[in-house]
């Protein structure tokens, strides 16, 4: 068997797993992952609600596409994670600059997807997160996760929260859409991140990423249902269909800590101990320049991660919890408008 969980090398991963003919993600199924224009087109194709979309490589481009899908929309990079580079643009004033920050984040990228973005209308909602396994074809939901975002333009994620009685796991149209989604990507085996806005047209989902949920996601899953992800991964990639069942009933959330404003960081605490408390670090050293967008993005100090019987109570202890970290930090100027992005410090895995 051949497994991966590192966003960069999920292409790699599902090409080499279809060449050695072990399980995997298949030829298309991991393309239609990793390529998100190609994820729109097809799941569009297929008649499923999608936004309207065009890939664009010039701000020229851009202009056009967001004046024919009809604003506000959203501009992201063709094939990155983790909000890097996600803008929301509400007029044609906001188009260029958004374009500009989309495209710097999309230079950073490797692979064939580089150097482009994508224009897409925007759809409110809430927004969720599912890891899922998929064993021949089968999609089997693992978890959901209620996503936490920081205010637009920007997307960035400043926490998760994982209810293991969550209702959304018994909903039918999310379970037909996410199951008939994976179909049409042609997903074979592995698991999936699933990433769905619940608009009041129904599930629309943003991306599929072939691997692991990112944010410690899969350690809150655990927490709240008992459900090893890496047994689960293991499973799939060896061909056997994994056992799914929840083995606990609780609720788990991480909370990111990150400064008001861009700054160098001299040092970050975090408590010992606190209600609910299951884990707490620091995620930069001292020494660390810390940008928020567009300069910079996950310009994250620390986490806390809580658990409790019931959602309340473990949202109350994140505030709790998150509210013990100290932090001493100067601030900073801002960043060179010349200079290259960046990407943060150990988030992929990319460096030089």
């Amino acid at each position: 068997g051949l497994m991966c969980w590192d966003e960069p090398l999920v292409l790699d991963a599902g090409l080499l797993a279809a060449e050695f003919g072990v399980p995997g993600l298949s030829v298309p199924g991991v393309r239609g992952c990793r390529d998100k224009e190609l994820t729109r087109s097809e799941l569009t194709a297929a008649g499923l609600y999608q936004p309207g979309f065009a890939l664009t490589t010039t701000v020229e481009q851009a202009r056009a596409a967001a004046e024919r899908i009809g604003y506000p929309v959203v501009i992201k990079p063709r094939a990155m994670g983790a909000s890097i580079g996600v803008v929301f643009a509400a007029d044609e004033a906001g188009l260029d600059t958004a374009f500009r920050i989309a495209l710097a984040a999309s230079e950073v990228d490797p692979g064939p997807y580089r150097a482009s973005a994508i224009v897409e209308g925007y759809a409110p909602g809430p927004e969720i997160s599912i890891d899922g396994a998929v064993h021949k074809g089968e999609y089997l939901p693992l978890f959901v996760a209620r996503k936490h975002s920081s205010d637009q333009p920007y997307f960035e994620e400043v926490g998760h929260l994982v209810d293991a009685a969550d209702p959304l796991l018994a909903d039918p149209e999310l379970m037909h859409t996410l199951a008939r989604a994976h179909r049409v990507l042609g997903i074979e085996d592995g698991i999936t991140h699933t990433e769905v806005r619940l608009t009041d047209r129904g599930p629309l989902i943003i991306e599929v990423n072939g691997r692991l949920g990112g944010d410690l996601i899969p350690f809150l899953g655990r927490a709240a249902t008992g459900i090893e992800p890496g047994e689960v991964l293991f499973d799939v990639a060896t061909g056997q269909r994994p056992d799914t069942r929840p083995t606990r009933r609780a609720v788990a959330g991480i909370r990111f800590g990150y400064p008001e404003r861009d700054c160098l960081l001299r040092s970050v605490t975090v408590p010992a101990e606190a209600p609910g408390l299951v884990a707490a670090a620091p995620m930069a050293e001292p020494g660390t320049i810390l940008r928020l967008p567009p300069g910079g993005y996950l310009a994250r100090h620390s986490f806390v991660v809580c658990e409790a019987e019931d959602t309340r109570t473990c949202l109350e202890r994140l505030d709790a919890a998150a509210a013990l970290v100290g932090l001493d930090a100067e601030p900073i100027g801002p960043p060179d408008p010349a200079a290259p992005f960046a990407m943060p410090a150990g988030l992929l895995d990319v460096d030089e």
